[in-house]
Order: structure tokens, then C-alpha cells, then sequence
């Protein structure tokens, strides 16, 4: 299921990690998952995370904003491109996951959230 990334706010989460161009947040009842599934034509990946994924551990999430600029391309050959920019803060810290997307203009050049409530062996 698509989530708005705002969602994440208020949650606390007992593992974040990032997994190849995918950054997962889980709690006991919910993962989420932050990434793209490429297509043809489109190429959209974690370009930097600043800030350390471990502080958003443990910490209720006080901040979960997108924000997206499409300034200066990484390529000057992308014909398309926009940097998307997903900021998270706990009382432990600060954390900004940026993503770069380019395509031919067709595509989607962003990072979604999807949840996926865990089943009961994955409670255990």
C-alpha cells in the first residue's frame, strides 16, 4: 500500500536501515519501505543520506517532510531530473535521505513509501 511519507511522523521504529537504493523503517506492526521500482527509460537512487540512520531508532520520528528541487543536473545530458529530498528528526538527531531521479520525462523520478503490516511469524 502507497503511503504519503508524512505518515512516518510519530511513529518509533526498532530498525531503520538502508538497503541497497531502498531505506526500510520497521516497528512491531508495520514496515515501511522508501524506494523505487524502475522502469524502463528512468533511473532513481539514493544519491546521499546525511545524518546517521541509527538516531531514528528507538526515537519517536517529530519530522517526516518531502521536499523536491530541480536544479542543476547531475547529468547535463538527463533530459528530465529531480532531486527529492525526504527529512526525518527525532530527539536524537537529524536525518536527510536524497534521492536523484532521471528519465526521458514519462517516468516517475521519486522515491514512494509503501507499508506492509508484518504477519504474525514476522511478529514473532
Amino acid at each position: 500500500m502507497f503511503e504519503d511519507f508524512c505518515e512516518l511522523k510519530g511513529k518509533t521504529f526498532s530498525r531503520v536501515e538502508r538497503e541497497g537504493d531502498s531505506v526500510v523503517f520497521e516497528n512491531d506492526e508495520i514496515i515501511y519501505t522508501l524506494k523505487h521500482d524502475q522502469d524502463c527509460c528512468e533511473r532513481v537512487e539514493i544519491e546521499d543520506i546525511c545524518g546517521d540512520l541509527d538516531c531514528l531508532v528507538g526515537a519517536k520520528i517529530l519530522l517526516a517532510e518531502e521536499a523536491t528541487n530541480r536544479e542543476k543536473p547531475k547529468d547535463r545530458y538527463d533530459e528530465s531530473y529531480t532531486w527529492t529530498f525526504y527529512k526525518l528528526s527525532t530527539i536524537k538527531g537529524d536525518v536527510t535521505i536524497r534521492f536523484y531521479g532521471s528519465s526521458n520525462g514519462w517516468y516517475g523520478e521519486s522515491a514512494s513509501l509503501r507499508s506492509e503490516e508484518k504477519t504474525k511469524w514476522q511478529k514473532e
